[in-house]
């Protein structure tokens, strides 16, 4: 494990102020690259990922450079967590080449399938093992497409969440979030710690230097498993959801253009819709 990073005392009454430090805790995974042509990969009722290239969630890295931000503003720590096998040691290596200072593996075979409930327990464990500020996560994986695993996490955590974040500040109460909502933006105040869900424009995430390349790529990545975090697998929550199968979506039939007057295309086009498409 991870040697617990120095810092000083834990948040007590829920406000931030100029020196206190602020560690974070930053949940990733590792998800199939969104160039990837799923809809070719579909074969009886499964999707065969095997061959293709793995990336950090999108949505991740803008919660990796919020993180890395506020530790360079106001000091303390980033830690990564990952829940994945071997393969994602890749992904925490190239969160850590942007600079966050520690990463941790979680593993073991029995949590290969979780639901979204059961892995946020997993993610509880680890969290709760780890000096933790603010907790940070991607709203949402690319891959499931949920977003509920934040969610719960906060609910594992007893902690106050706000989802959607675009802006960050100091506050009287902890932070000052600005969050996006439909037809506008909504700020709001939330005391620490927090857990809270990055949205594309919170920041610009930075490029990884040659100098911290080389500097994570032999570095080797703590796995912990059921025994590291206190949690046994048949203690987690079933799924409650079970996939049947997976099918990509009908073809698109060719267009058809209607000609003629205004007057005309409208007769025609009531037409086909009535006798051809039977939608009226």
């Amino acid at each position: 494990m991870p040697a617990a990073p120095a810092r000083r005392e834990r948040f007590s009454s829920g406000a931030l102020s100029e020196v206190e430090i602020v560690n974070s805790v930053v949940l990733i995974k590792q998800v199939p690259d969104t160039a990837t042509q799923i809809h070719t990969r579909v074969k009886d009722g499964r999707v065969d990922l095997e061959g293709v290239t793995w990336v950090v969630g999108p949505y991740d890295e803008y919660a990796v450079e919020e993180a890395i931000r506020s530790r360079e503003a106001h000091g303390g720590t980033v830690t990564l967590v990952t829940l994945g096998p071997e393969r994602a040691d890749d992904a925490l290596k190239s969160m850590l080449a942007l600079g966050a200072d520690e990463a941790v593996r979680v593993w073991d075979d029995a949590f290969g399938s979780l639901g979204p409930r059961a892995t946020a327990a997993v993610l509880a464990a680890v969290v709760r093992k780890l000096p933790h500020d603010v907790v940070w996560t991607g709203w949402k994986s690319v891959d499931a497409d949920a977003g509920l695993v934040p969610i719960y996490l906060a609910a594992a955590l007893g902690l106050p969440h706000v989802s959607f974040v675009v802006g960050v500040e100091r506050a009287d109460a902890g932070l000052r979030l600005r969050r996006e909502i439909e037809g506008g933006k909504e700020i709001v105040e939330t005391s620490v710690p927090a857990v809270l869900s990055a949205q594309k424009g919170l920041n610009e995430v930075r490029y990884a230097t040659l100098k911290g390349i080389m500097a994570v790529k032999s570095k080797s990545i703590p796995v912990w498993g059921p025994a590291d975090i206190g949690l046994s697998p048949s203690d987690l929550p079933a799924a409650g959801i079970e996939t049947i199968a997976i099918e990509a979506p009908a073809e698109r039939g060719t267009g058809r253009i209607i000609t003629g007057t205004p007057t005309e295309a409208a007769q025609e086009l009531v037409r086909v819709l009535h006798t051809e498409a039977k939608v009226i």
